[in-house]
Parts: C-alpha cells; structure tokens; sequence
C-alpha cells in the first residue's frame, strides 16, 4: 500500500495520534511514523474560509444599499489569513498520498474542516477513511485506527455543515449591512449592527428578561400560618393560598371565626419513601452551566479549561450535547472505580454496578457519549500542574460520574394536614436517611443539609391540637438578570413557547438555538460587538444592544423559530434527503424579503430617542484618505463617519498587542507613517519596537528596517 496521510484538526491532536503508534519523527508541518513511514499533518482548525465580497465584485467591497443583496452564483472559498505556509505543507501532502485518513474531531465541523482543506487542494479522487473516536487516550486512538470507518458515510454531515456556514454568511453580510446602513440613515450611528441567526436571538432572549425586570411591578399579598401545638411537640403549618390584600384575609378570619388561638384537628398524615438517583451525566452546556455559577467562570473559558484537560488525556471528547455512555464507557469507569475514588479520597461503601438506563444506554449515544473521566488516572504531579479552575472541573466531572455508583438519597417526607374551623393548614418534614451520591455532589454542605433536614413530631389522625394564627405580609419578585451560565441553559432549552408543534419539537430534538461547541463563542461575539456586558456574573444589554432589538421585534431574527425551521431542513440533508441548492434557494428569498420588509419598519420607527450625539461630539481625527469625511474614535476602532455613504475605511485600536492612539493614527493618515514606537508583542510574549507604515491600499506593515 502507498502512503496514508491522516488529516488531524491541529497540532495537539496530530502529536496525541502520533504517540499512541509510539516512533514517530517531526517534520515541519507533519509528522513521519515509524516503520510504516504514514504521516500526520493538520490544519489549524479552518484552514479554508469563505471569500469575503469584494473577492467576488469590487463593487461589494463599500457597504452600500444599491448593491444589496450579495448573493454569489458560485461560492468561492480561500485559505486563511497567515495560514498559506500550513495549506501549502497540507495540499502537497494530500495530493502525494494514496489514503487519506480523515482525523479531524468526530462531528459535522471537524468534517467540515477537513473535506474543505481536502476539496481546496484539489486532490481528486482517493480513498478516503473516518477516523472516529471520543478520547485521545492511546489505546482510544489505536482502536479507532483498527476500526476505521468509510469517509463516504460522513460526507452528508459535511455538506450539512458546508450549508449552515453558507447560509450564516449570506444572513451576516445582506442584513448586517442593510441594518447597519438603515439604522445611520436614521441618525443611529453606533457603528456596524452585526446580525446572525444564532447571535440575535440569543440577544433578543436576554432583551425580552431585561424588558420584563424593567416593567415589573412587584405586587403585595398576604398569607396564612398556624402553630400548632400537638401532644408530641410544635410545629409550623401554612394555609396554601395567597390573598391579594389585607381585606380579603380579613373577611375569611371573619367569616371562619378565626382567633388567635384556636381548636383544630389532625385530619391527615402522610408518609412517602423517596429515593433520588444521582444527577445525570454531563452534556458541555450542562457542565458550563453549573461552573460558571460554582465559580463564576464563562462557558467560553470553561470550553477552554475541559478542551486542555481533553487534550491531557483525562477527560472526554467536550463538545458533546449527550448525557449518556455506552456498555463500553461503563466498563472502564467500572473497571478504574477504586483508582477515582482514591483522587478524591473518598469511598463508595456500597457501589450500584448495576448498568441502569438512566446513565448507560447506547442508543442515546450518537456522535459523542457525555464528559466523562477517561481511563487515565492522573497522578499527584499531574494534578499538580492543573490550575485552580482546570482542577476544579475535573473533580466536578470525577464527582458527577462516581454519583452514578453511590446510593439513591434517600429521605422520608411527611406531610400533616391540620383541619382549623374547616381550613387545611399543611406542613412538610424531611428525614433523611441516606445521603448517598449527595456526599460527592456536595461534600461541604452541611449546613444545608440540617436545613434540609426539617423533622415534625409524631402525630396521629384525628389526634386535638391548638393553633395560633399569624398572617405575614411578602411581595412578588421579578425574574433573575441572565447570569452567562441560565443564558447557556436558556439557549439549550429555548423554543418552549413556540406555537407550532414541530418547530417546538425540532428545537427540543436539536436542544435550541447553537450548538454545545458554539454557544459560548456566540456569548463572546455579543461580548465583542458591544450588545451585551457581563458584570458581577449577570448579562446586560447594552443602548445599541437595545437598538438592534427594537430593530428585528418581530422578526424571524427575533425567535428561536428561524434556527428551528433551518434545523429541520439541515437534517433532512444529512439524511440525503433534501439537497443544499434547494435550502440555499429558500435563505435567498427569506433575505430578499428581509432587506425590504425590514428597512420599511426601521424607517418607520421613531428612534429620537436613541439618538447618539457621541459621534457628532467626538472630536476628528483626521480626514479619511478615501473620501474626506471625519476619522473618529468609533468604540473598538477608528473609523470614518460616513459609514451611511459606503466608507468603510477603519484603522485598528489594538495592532499586535499594542494599543494605538490617536496621535498614531493622526501620524499614519497624515504623513502615512508613525515613529518608532515600542510594545508591540510576538506570540511568544517578548515584545519589540518598530514603526507602521499605511500602504497605498490602506493597509498597516511594520516599517523594514534599513
């Protein structure tokens, strides 16, 4: 056989595969195995990217409304900004080898990602293998290279993918633009108003909670205790209805003949066993989810921390939207129990090794099984080397997956019901009898546990008590601001007001709106378009995050329903039932009927109110060198003022991690170069100094040195 070239997502990974086959030598962009001479070489995730339109016509470089929409006959695609060097290495690769393995990550973008290096090298026809596996772990791998799949059977998850990230660019460019433009026509000039079929809905959901916070009026009302006092002991009951005022209280102590003191019976007792199994696996969201509120920490930075744990071999495949394991994960957390345990010096005195469904069911099992620990028990060096928060997700995954070995909680719930002048007054205790799985999930919560722990006395039915009356007076509370981790959970689960059934049902099949490897980006997109701020863990909107919702109300960009409606056709073309022309067709019009039904209600709408005179009030700069008007300070960049005539010119704020005044950009416009200057910093940290130049198409380069 010829040479097989396998086609890793990155470096970490290409070196993970590499060491698991054992001699290996590195070459530059790849990496030769010994004896077989078969290499590994990668991409740095996308390599290829769609062009961006003025590659297609000149003319759609200027945002301009006569140009509206952009919609290419032929979708050209190119390779990525400073990533030549690696396609270069990649193509020549490809087009020697007589295999190709592909051995991005095991989803629909991994395949994205390497069918797109694989069709932009124009290989040609060679036989093509998958390489599907949930863990780097060596013998994972090894088993996933004996068991290779045919790439034929993933290549409609690739034109799946290649789909989505068409349509996202057609919805990003057409409509960003027309709002964007429409909005500065209107005295809106806030900079460019970037929309997405993700990205706006998730806006709009943290809009519509800040709405509903800002317009709530808390309302009093009033409710019913009783203390009763029965043979074996006090305790508290509470009539279970709440009265809008004062009055109405009164008029049924008036009309029950109720005192301060009164006779009552013991009507009811009832006592339930209950037995709670411990908490399902994690999904990715689910895991974000509870760090950020345990420690506050983004889902964007948890996807970090959990993809380096991955990459160390002790946690799963991260980007999993599953929460079980199959016969085969179960096996090994099974065969390692006493090992895990022994991290976190902690004993299962009486392991259920029974494979029950709750955790263990294959057919839940799709692309990727939960997160879970691996089979490598790291060793105390190891843990050492892991930062506080690395740390703390590992022991929070360890903990959740040990849970489903440990005892049900186990508690006793009993519930009295006491008949006073022919009103139920109840009460609810808990006993609890075993803590089971919650000794893992919260091992320092003992506090709460004694809260929990709420004993009544023994009493019996029919059985003479006295009651005291007391009435309180409490206030409704509006909802909780988003903290980014409820915003995860709300982005999974979202779509539940939805009207048609389908739709309803699509979202709660693809769990809402982004995927578990993009909700947290989405997050910082909306961070880094200046709609959303997190402050002390909540999410705000901000004026132009308020802006651009008032601009798509009642819109598909709006409301989950859009993704929902995408979603079910996109699945249909994995399952070659349905094509991309087709869809691609739809998108075109849903954006030809956008431009125009959208900029009729944005011109129609009263934005006085809105209207930033920050632009007006910022001083100039300088005059744009492309057509004259005003160079100002527009938040995150400079940029000229006539965005509304087409200019785009914009210079950078930040520029090889050195912040640029605006003395610098008075320099570069004026007489088209700065002094030497100091702070620019290399990717290794260590910085240097240099001065910029502005070329004759406007772009920054460091001036060479003489």
């Amino acid at each position: 056989m010829g040479l097989t070239l396998i086609l890793a997502e990155k470096p970490s990974q290409a070196l993970a595969y590499a060491e698991s086959f054992g001699k290996f030598s590195k070459k530059e962009g790849y990496i030769v195995l010994n004896p077989s001479n078969d290499i590994i070489t990668w991409g740095f995730g996308h390599l290829v990217e769609l062009a961006s339109p003025e590659e297609y016509k000149e003319e759609w470089k200027k945002w301009n409304m006569k140009e509206l929409p952009i919609i290419p006959q032929t979708f050209k695609f190119k390779v990525g900004q400073g990533k030549a060097k690696q396609f270069t290495i990649v193509k020549k690769l490809l087009k020697e080898a007589e295999r190709i393995i592909i051995a991005t990550d095991s989803d629909r973008e991994g395949e994205n990602i390497a069918r797109s290096i694989i069709n932009q090298a124009q290989v040609g026809n060679k036989e093509i293998k998958r390489l599907w596996i949930n863990s780097l772990e060596s013998d994972e791998i090894q088993k996933g290279f004996s068991n290779l799949r045919e790439g034929k059977e993933y290549y409609s998850s690739y034109i799946e993918a290649q789909t989505r990230q068409i349509s996202d660019w057609l919805i990003g460019m057409n409509l960003s633009r027309m709002y964007t433009l429409t909005l500065q026509k209107k005295g809106i000039n806030e900079g460019v108003f970037s929309v997405g079929r993700v990205q706006t809905p998730t806006l709009y959901l943290i809009y519509t909670r800040q709405k509903e916070i800002e317009n709530f009026v808390p309302e009093v009302f009033y409710e019913l205790f009783a203390t009763i006092k029965a043979a074996n002991g006090v305790f508290k009951a509470k009539y279970n209805e709440k009265f809008p005022s004062k009055k109405e209280l009164q008029q049924l102590i008036k009309k029950c003949q109720l005192v301060a003191n009164n006779p009552g019976v013991i009507s009811n007792v009832e006592m339930k066993h209950i037995s709670k199994p411990s908490l399902l696996l994690f999904s990715l969201s689910d895991l974000q989810s509870l760090i950020n509120k345990k420690y506050k920490v983004s889902p964007a930075d948890t996807l970090k921390q959990v993809q380096f744990l991955y990459e160390a071999k002790i946690i799963s495949y991260p980007r999993s939207d599953c929460r079980h394991i199959t016969d085969s994960e179960f096996r090994y957390l099974l065969e390692n129990l006493e090992d895990y345990q022994g991290l976190l010096n902690y004993t299962i005195k009486q392991p259920n090794v029974s494979k029950r469904k709750r955790y263990v069911d294959g057919s839940k099992v799709q692309e990727h099984y939960a997160v879970i620990p691996t089979k490598k028990i790291p060793t105390q060096k190891e843990l050492g080397k892991l930062t506080t928060i690395q740390k703390n997700i590992y022991f929070t995954v360890l903990r959740r997956t040990l849970g489903m070995f440990e005892t049900d909680f186990k508690y006793d719930e009993t519930t009295i019901t006491v008949d006073v002048k022919s009103l139920p007054f109840i009460s609810k205790g808990r006993t609890i009898i075993d803590k089971g799985w919650r000794k893992l999930e919260y091992p320092a919560r003992e506090s709460s546990d004694k809260k929990e722990h709420t004993e009544l006395p023994f009493v019996q039915k029919n059985e003479a008590i006295e009651a005291e009356l007391s009435t309180s007076e409490g206030f409704t509370t509006p909802p909780k601001l988003y903290t980014e981790g409820t915003l995860i959970t709300a982005m999974k689960t979202c779509g539940k007001e939805l009207e048609n059934k389908k739709e309803k049902e699509i979202l709660k099949e693809t769990e809402g709106i982004g995927t578990e490897a993009t909700r947290a980006n989405v997050l910082e997109t909306l961070k880094k378009q200046q709609y959303i701020i997190s402050e002390k863990n909540n999410v705000t909107v901000t004026p132009k995050g308020t802006i651009l919702c008032q601009a798509v109300a009642d819109t598909l960009l709006s409301s989950p329903e859009m993704t929902a409606k995408w979603e079910n056709y996109l699945k249909k073309i994995k399952n070659e039932e349905g094509t991309q022309e087709a869809f691609l067709a739809n998108i075109e019009k849903f954006i030809h009927h956008t431009l125009i039904s959208s900029a009729q209600v944005i011109e129609s709408h009263d934005w006085s109110a809105h209207k930033s005179n920050f632009s007006q009030s910022k001083q100039e700069i300088a005059k744009c060198p492309e057509c004259g008007q005003s160079i100002v300070d527009k938040g995150k960049l400079f940029g000229c003022s006539g965005y509304s005539n087409g200019c785009t010119f914009t210079l950078p704020k930040r520029y090889v991690g050195k912040t640029l005044s605006e003395a610098m950009i008075r320099s570069l416009i004026t007489v088209k170069e700065t002094q030497l200057l100091k702070g620019f910093k290399k990717k290794d940290g260590k910085t240097f100094s240099a001065a910029l130049l502005l070329t004759e198409d406007y772009k920054l380069l460091f001036k060479p040195y003489k």
